[in-house]
């Protein structure tokens, strides 16, 4: 396993308590090339799953150089390496918001892709039409994965979400606001075309996501996929708006939240959500967690920092 500095030591442990495997691991910056390839130099390596990006929507509005320069470069090095090195298999973390503001919903994976609303979503763009072009010239085979909006955390609470400084994502917000360790929870536009103003997502749990990348990997290792780049879409199919989110936590909890109501943050979408029946029925992929299991395991996972 490769990933860029950070919290890791914490999660990396509580997955290996987990699993009850040691795990090899390097802590390097995989916009280096050549630390990338000294690490690919050790190894022979069968299948690369490819996380290593910044996916804060609100930080690429306001540092987008910032999300270039790592979300990309990462990634050329990352499949430079894998080219070199004739590795065969390749699944890339891509996200819904490829998707823009579609025009139609549930998004399929044939969904036309809009024009991305943050500098995020344009990485993860450019980061899929890079493999596109990379599969017509490669004998290797390659996943995207899309994930809507992954939140929850495993229900042992070994591991879960720990964000670097104020968490921009919904779920984590809403845990560390209920928690007291933010000041504020702020629900961004309410005036949006959705049934109660506020946006619509699709919350998908971590568990399920981590599946998924079994599933694919396998799908590739026995040689099932139909052509050497597919796309799934994973999502739960329910779009739920953000003050439906909140309420589900303060149902599953009992914690009242009084949270503020805000401007249109720049660079969300309106509403996405998923058509997910490809996964299914190809993968075999089934989520088993709903929106309340989402909440419950964030809560729990929270609460291991009393």
């Amino acid at each position: 396993m490769i990933t860029t500095p950070g919290p890791g030591n914490q999660l990396l442990d509580g997955a290996q308590k987990i699993t009850g495997k040691k795990i090899t691991h390097y802590k390097t910056d995989v916009c280096n090339e050549e630390e990338v390839r000294h690490i690919f130099r050790q190894h022979k390596i069968d299948g690369i799953i490819h996380f290593a990006a910044f996916k804060s929507v609100d930080e690429s509005v306001k540092e987008p150089l910032l999300y270039f320069q790592n979300n990309l470069v990462s990634q050329i090095n990352m499949l430079r390496c894998s080219e070199e090195f004739g590795v065969k298999n390749f699944v890339f973390s891509s996200s819904c918001s490829v998707y823009g503001n579609a025009k139609e919903i549930p998004v399929t994976e044939m969904t036309v892709l809009e024009k991305a609303e943050s500098p995020y979503g344009r990485t993860k763009q450019i980061g899929e039409d890079m493999i596109r072009d990379l599969a017509h010239a490669s004998s290797s085979n390659f996943i995207l994965l899309r994930y809507f909006n992954p939140a929850g955390a495993h229900p042992s609470a070994v591991i879960g979400e720990v964000p670097f400084g104020r968490p921009s994502n919904l779920v984590p917000a809403i845990t560390q606001f209920a928690k007291g360790k933010l000041p504020g929870l702020k629900v961004f536009g309410t005036d949006y075309a959705t049934r109660d103003g506020s946006c619509i997502r699709d919350f998908v749990h971590v568990c399920d996501i981590a599946h998924a990348h079994t599933l694919a990997m396998n799908y590739l290792v026995h040689q099932k996929n139909q052509t050497n780049c597919e796309v799934f879409n994973l999502g739960t199919g329910n779009g739920v708006t953000v003050l439906e989110t909140i309420k589900a936590f303060e149902a599953v909890t009992g914690k009242k939240l009084d949270y503020q109501l805000a401007e249109r943050r720049p660079g969300d979408v309106v509403a996405v959500y998923a058509n997910n029946d490809k996964a299914r029925n190809l993968l075999g992929w089934q989520p088993k967690y709903d929106l309340q299991d989402i909440m419950r395991t964030a809560w729990e996972w929270e609460n291991q920092f009393e």
